[in-house]
């Protein structure tokens, strides 16, 4: 029977819905702390409960919307460059003749999505110094004034962005590239023998035929509207840019963290979970309309 020749793969699953049982789903118990006035010494089922006082509490401090703020600037600037960069690269890439040459560029671009942010982050504090960096270097070579990237509260947004896509570009390219490769060669065949120069041939072929892909990831990344990078922004920012770089993951980790208010830090989570979780939905119902993408 059918059953009995996919019973191996359904076994198969089991070690990993164990994994996803007890590091997803267990630790959501967690989540009445929201609603809680949280005591360590007293556990889940013994500390006082305040039901929606976090939450209006959370609501009342006045750098809760500056933060809700920043996390969505920042995280719609990822989002942006982070559909562009990789397109344009990805028909760069795909000019390149000498096949050689290409794989050494994809490699090379590929590299720093591998490196964490802790070991990026020690390397763009020299880059990017205001004394020594060779960023500031070049430009007072030109003649320009030094730009204090990591400590300026106009730069430190920009800065977060473009050394996020530095990052990830590569990644995203690979898959605009597989997009580029599905396209029919006869298509440019035929162009060519139209007159068509390689522009055009880009213009009317291959970004026609990106367009499902592009639609896709584009109404995805929907998702994302509320994830500005905890890690990114922990390892690169200080007090002196909390104005324009505080978002919501690190405002939550100063507050449960460091000031241990632990209830008020969980409301904080729980509001960005339900917040995305909408996103996440619409996000999905849109790539399923538009690109017809379904999960099941």
């Amino acid at each position: 029977m059918k059953w009995k020749a996919q019973m191996p793969l359904h076994l198969m699953l089991i070690p990993g819905l164990i994994a996803i049982l007890i590091f997803q789903y267990y630790p959501m118990a967690g989540i009445v702390i929201a609603f809680q006035k949280y005591m360590p010494t007293q556990g889940l089922f013994h500390s006082k409960w305040i039901g929606l006082d976090n939450f209006r509490y959370v609501m009342e401090l006045p750098d809760f919307y500056r933060v809700l703020w920043n996390t969505i600037y920042i995280a719609l600037m990822k989002i942006i460059v982070g559909l562009i960069v990789p397109i344009v690269i990805a028909i760069l890439l795909n000019e390149v003749r000498k096949n050689a040459v290409k794989r050494i560029v994809q490699t090379l671009v590929y590299l720093p999505h591998f490196l964490s942010w802790v070991i990026l982050s020690g390397i763009l504090l020299d880059v990017l110094s205001p004394k020594e960096g060779i960023v500031n270097s070049g430009l007072r070579a030109l003649g320009m004034q030094s730009i204090f990237f990591l400590g300026d509260n106009h730069w430190f947004p920009i800065t977060l962005v473009l050394t996020n896509e530095w990052k990830e570009f590569g990644f995203s390219t690979i898959v605009y590239l597989a997009a580029i490769l599905g396209i029919n060669p006869a298509l440019y065949e035929a162009a060519t023998m139209d007159g068509a120069n390689r522009w055009k041939q880009t213009l009317h072929i291959t970004l026609p035929g990106m367009a499902p892909i592009i639609v896709l990831l584009a109404t995805l990344s929907i998702g994302n509207v509320l994830n500005a990078g905890f890690e990114q922004v922990f390892n690169l920012y200080s007090p002196i840019v909390y104005e324009s770089g505080d978002i919501i993951d690190t405002f939550v980790y100063r507050i449960g963290m460091i000031d241990a208010q632990y209830g008020v830090a969980t409301a904080v989570g729980l509001f960005k979970s339900l917040v995305s979780l909408i996103l996440i939905a619409l996000s999905y119902t849109m790539a399923y309309r538009f690109a017809n993408y379904r999960i099941f």
